[in-house]
């Protein structure tokens, strides 16, 4: 069974980019070594490396150089095709190629893309380097300006051209297709295909497909005058500004990116005000043409102004600038990650990915992967739609994980703050989130106030709470967060960007309480380390839990290593391996192991172990060869905080590794502690994960 999968079109601008996007994401699940090569490379006119190999490399971080993942630029290759070398170019590929298949375990294959040179090229080209790399094939066509019947016919003579030349294939993917007719192709396709061959079909994503200010600013040589952290905007359509603003006014569309000369005060701050204005659409964009600027007074007042819209400048006149931004094609490309998301979004919706993993080599061990395990949070945070509430809404990291999670569609979200405060963030950081989309609650003049301190009197009152202290208390965000949480308005919290743990899970304790039968609260890491994922705890609450305790988190963090796909085998940490060690330490560590064996005698536990000996199969044969999980354990728990707060920040710190968490174990509902020092995208996996947890609660 081969390793690798072979991209091929028969036509330029068919969307292949979304397609290897979500095959390399599929492999990295199966394993971390993953190669990409693309036989042959575009020219690019800037000096710039081919923008299909950036945009994989970069995002996935793949352990490649440039020049390992090609064999020829465009220009080379057609030069010695005109010349009649086509087992040159064959073998230089074929040698590129096996170079990287001694190296990894899965390699990515993307076929050859010239825009200029016709399909034939294309199709001969493709057909010969499949064939003699021995690798199973995947159509990708574009339905774009087709009819059903030519883009059905197209695919179907590709299909029989590769079968032809003795080509495996795979599949097809139908791309492009506008979504009234994707039920359609899809039938179609089914009569003229063999069965077994699998048959994806991608609708149209207008998103994906239009371009971007920064994209027409490239292409115009352009200079960005103003909103240079909105270049990312998406183009929904152009047009010129050349008649009188309030006859242009009644011409502006959804997304428009307006081209107008340069001393045209009027429909400039026309169409800025435009913007703002609720009456009309949205602009993603300003073209200045004619090398023209607007006076200093006009530039002075656009510099005063929020404002969403990018304004650039251009030499050429508003004719040709306004033809040559008509010919601009949109590209997927690495800094842009919002269309990366959505197409591997796209992908995942539309490709029955399960089928074509099926041909790629197993992967033999059971460590799972860095990326297998984050795809797998996705997907299953997706199952069963979840609603969390973020507290913090005057964080940017938080506001910045939401707009993510809102462009990947993933859960619903509550953030409390003032609506205007955050909507003005939302501008300062160029983020496009749709905030009437997502519930937003302002605890210091809440609707819910009167009927929140009313539920935290009657919880509390016993302990001695006031009604006047209950008042106070649900205006702060932690305690109306888990009140939302405790009344069954949200599913889930995560806090503690900007607050401790203890005003983080204080509420919690107090309202939500632990499960039966629990009677700790403790935390986990998910430790992405680059060959495995570790489960390590308790890193966050419990300062120096005795014997018991310890037990108990060993038993929890065993239940949500299984629980999120991990087998789990314990390794209780100390300075000592076996027998060999004295101590009040080492002996709490040898009560708690006893304890969990005497309860759960299936569970793969060793302690006391030394962290050296739980993870290297190595010093594990030395010092306990009879052990299964010594050199092999995936829970990793210490003794103490001391030890594992200052552990896995070490690991992750020293060599790069992503810890998500902590995810808090042991409470009747998830609520979740982030670290002061969060980033967006510990933000945004904690969600995932307080979004897993309340399904299994369910």
């Amino acid at each position: 069974m081969s390793k690798a999968i072979y991209i091929a079109t028969i036509e330029s601008h068919t969307g292949k980019s979304l397609v290897s996007l979500g095959l390399l994401r599929m492999m990295l699940t199966k394993s971390i070594k993953v190669g990409y090569f693309r036989p042959i490379i575009n020219d690019t006119e800037s000096g710039q490396f081919d923008n299909h190999t950036n945009t994989a490399i970069n995002f996935f971080n793949l352990d490649l150089k440039l020049s390992d993942c090609y064999a020829y630029k465009q220009s080379e290759v057609l030069k010695l095709l005109s010349k009649g070398k086509v087992y040159e170019v064959i073998q230089t590929v074929i040698e590129k190629y096996k170079n990287l298949e001694d190296r990894f375990d899965y390699v990515l294959v993307e076929g050859t893309d010239f825009a200029e040179e016709g399909s034939f090229l294309e199709l001969d080209l493709n057909l010969a380097i499949a064939k003699n790399l021995g690798i199973p094939c995947l159509i990708v066509g574009s339905g774009k300006n087709k009819t059903s019947d030519e883009f059905i016919n197209s695919m179907e003579i590709t299909y029989k051209a590769f079968k032809r030349k003795e080509v495996d294939i795979l599949g097809l993917i139908a791309n492009k297709v506008s979504l009234e007719d994707r039920e359609l192709v899809a039938s179609e396709l089914k009569k003229v295909i063999p069965s077994e061959i699998q048959i994806d079909v991608i609708p149209e994503s207008l998103y994906l497909e239009n371009p971007t200010v920064k994209e027409i600013n490239e292409a115009l040589e352009g200079k960005v005058l103003f909103g240079e952290q909105f270049i990312d905007n998406t183009i929904g359509s152009f047009s010129s500004g050349a008649m009188q603003l309030r006859n242009y006014l009644t011409r502006i569309k959804e997304n428009a990116l307006v081209v107008t000369p340069g001393d045209r005060a009027d429909i400039i701050l026309g169409a800025l005000q435009a913007n703002s204005s609720s009456n009309y659409p949205k602009i993603s964009g300003l073209v200045l043409t004619g090398g023209l600027l607007p006076e200093a007074s006009i530039l002075k007042l656009i510099e005063g102004v929020q404002s969403t819209v990018p304004i650039i400048s251009v030499k050429g006149g508003t004719f040709g600038t306004t033809n040559k931004i008509g010919a601009v094609k949109s590209k997927i490309y690495s800094t842009n990650s919002k269309k990366i998301l959505l197409a591997l979004d796209t992908f995942d919706s539309y490709v029955n990915a399960e089928v074509i993993a099926n041909i790629l080599t197993k992967y033999n061990s059971e460590r799972i992967t860095p990326n297998m395990f984050q795809y797998n949070l996705m997907q299953r945070a997706k199952v069963n739609r979840k609603h969390i509430v973020l507290p913090e809404g005057n964080d940017d990291r938080i506001i910045q994980a939401a707009a993510r999670l809102q462009l990947l569609d993933i859960v619903d979200l509550t953030i409390l703050g003032d609506k205007s405060t955050i909507q003005l963030k939302c501008d300062q950081l160029g983020l496009q989130i749709d905030l009437d989309k997502i519930n937003i609650l302002n605890p210091g003049d809440s609707v819910h106030n009167k009927e929140f301190a009313q539920t935290l009197y009657e919880a509390r009152k016993h302990k001695g709470m006031t009604e006047t202290t209950a008042n106070d208390l649900v205006k702060d965000v932690s305690y109306y967060g888990t009140i939302m949480v405790m009344k069954e308005m949200a599913d889930g919290m995560v806090s503690g960007a900007a607050h401790t743990t203890q005003h983080t899970i204080k509420p919690s304790l107090q309202l939500i309480k632990t499960k039966p039968g629990v009677s700790v609260v403790s935390s986990v890491f998910f430790m992405c380390l680059p060959d495995r994922v570790s489960v390590m705890g308790d890193c966050a609450v419990n300062p120096n839990p005795n014997a018991e305790q310890l037990a108990e988190i060993a038993i929890n963090s065993a239940q949500s290593s299984e629980a999120f796909g991990i087998n789990a085998r314990i390794a209780m940490l100390s300075y000592s391996s076996g027998s060999s060690g004295k101590g009040e330490q080492v002996e709490k560590v040898r009560e708690a192991t006893e304890i969990v064996s005497q309860k759960y005698p299936d569970l793969k536990i060793e302690g006391p172990i030394q962290y050296d000996a739980a993870v290297d199969m190595n010093i594990a044969k030395s010092k306990m060869p009879d052990s299964k999980v010594a050199g092999q354990a995936s829970v990793l728990i210490f003794p103490d905080l001391n030890t594992g707060n200052n552990t896995y920040k070490a690991i992750q710190r020293e060599t790069g590794a992503l810890a998500i968490g902590p995810m808090l174990q042991g409470l009747n509902k998830p609520v979740n502690d982030l670290s002061r020092g969060c980033t967006v995208e510990d933000i945004f996996n904690t969600v995932l994960l307080t979004a897993i947890q309340a399904n299994q609660e369910s």
